[in-house]
């Protein structure tokens, strides 16, 4: 028994030896402003940033020569601007962007042909078939981009069966933008006073196909492309896309869709435009007679 102890012992003594000598060999000083960094970021470990977790995206901020191409979505500028004094580096401000949802076929526009009796999933209906109705390319509206969202910002509609975004709470990490299937949901500028206009379609089909699958439907007329004046629209596969990097906001394009498949948000209501006033004619003047010349006498 003595004997098992006593060598359970210099085992045990050993194997410290060993684990502080391969400790010490291989031991990596960390700079101490990764930690620095990380305690100014939100916490929020989301990932779009596009590092893995506030760790990740702190290591690559120090390891940086420049703050460019690195932001925390969920702390935005403010945060940024904590980075960039903590390591002496200058970080340019970034438009704050938020998710849109790209469809807007809801339960009355875009009837529904069948029923789904599976899988509460998106990812896995999508993997099965096109869907409950005429449109293969809409959203399912199973919930996935809710389930990923760690900061309840997008929900289901149970009306329209569609997701919506809760502005106010969206970060942008882009979290529901990996999780649809459907490729339906994207991040956009915010715009000033939150106001933007896209194209809340992503039907490829040709016009007539199209529109019976959804009344809402874009169907690639290029009214819109040619109303812009500022190259911010392009048509491709029968739909049209607004380049928000580009968009002036101006709403021509909305005004002339003929299938109300472009959305204005955060805009004031469109003033009404007032009746035509009814013409009514002057009533006409008594004639006046040119004044008489009179009749030549002759001569006495």
């Amino acid at each position: 028994m003595l004997f098992t102890i006593l060598f359970l012992s210099v085992v045990g003594a050993v194997g410290a030896m060993l684990l502080f000598t391969v400790a010490k060999k291989f031991h990596v000083e960390e700079d101490p402003r990764i930690g620095q960094v990380q305690e100014a970021l939100p916490g929020a470990n989301c990932g779009g940033c596009g590092y893995p977790g506030c760790g990740g995206f702190a290591s690559a901020c120090v390891a940086s020569e420049s703050l460019d191409g690195l932001f925390c979505p969920v702390g935005g500028n403010e945060t940024m601007s904590r980075v960039a004094s903590i390591l002496g580096r200058e970080a340019s401000a970034a438009d704050p962007l938020v998710a849109v949802v790209r469809c807007n076929g809801n339960c009355q526009d875009r009837p529904r042909t069948n029923m789904y009796d599976g899988a509460t999933s998106c990812k896995i209906s999508t993997s099965l078939y096109g869907g409950e109705t005429g449109c293969t390319f809409g959203c399912h509206g199973l919930g996935d981009c809710c389930v990923v969202c760690n900061f309840d910002a997008i929900h289901i509609n149970p009306e329209t069966k569609l997701p919506e975004v809760d502005e106010d709470k969206c970060t942008a990490c882009g979290a529901c933008v990996k999780a649809c299937p459907k490729f339906i949901i994207e991040l956009r500028k915010k715009g000033p006073k939150g106001r933007r206009v896209f194209v809340s379609c992503v039907n490829k089909d040709k016009g007539g196909l199209a529109m019976k699958a959804c009344k809402n439907a874009c169907i690639g007329c290029s009214k819109c492309l040619k109303e812009c004046n500022f190259e911010a629209i392009t048509i491709e596969n029968n739909l049209s896309y607004i380049d928000h990097t580009k968009c002036r906001l101006c709403r021509k394009c909305v005004a002339v869709c003929p299938t109300n498949a472009i959305h204005e948000i955060g805009f004031p209501p469109r003033k009404e435009k007032p009746a035509d006033a009814e013409v009514t004619e002057k009533p006409a003047g008594p004639v006046v007679a040119p004044p008489s010349q009179g009749t030549a006498q002759p001569m006495a």
